[in-house]
């Protein structure tokens, strides 16, 4: 059985271009991994400012609401005095006509 692999370039190039490549290898990668490093500061940033983004615009949303159920409250009050009164008038009127029925000369 003939072997037929190439020899490995580690036997073929000098030690300093290999040195020269591996350190070029490391800087590629020290740049790629600082690249990576600010995008995901980027990202963190970006993250952050949609989320107080959202914050304030819930926030605001949930007054808008609150003040709506605040003001619904106040017309209910309102309109159960209404009713109130309004009961008290048709209950005075119905007393007034029955005590002047009771007192009305019988026939």
């Amino acid at each position: 059985m003939v072997n037929n692999r190439e020899p490995r370039q580690i036997m073929n190039k000098p030690l300093p271009q290999i040195l020269d490549e591996i350190e070029d290898s490391i800087r590629l990668a020290d740049e790629a991994a600082k690249t990576a490093r600010d995008a995901a500061v980027e990202a963190r940033k970006a993250g952050e400012k949609a989320f107080n983004e959202a914050t304030r615009i819930a926030n605001e949303r949930i007054a808008k609401v609150e003040q709506i159920a605040r003001n619904a409250m106040q017309l209910a009050e309102i309109l159960k005095l209404a009713v109130m009164d309004g009961v008290a008038v048709v209950d005075k009127r119905l007393s007034e006509k029955a005590s002047a029925t009771e007192n009305a000369p019988k026939k």
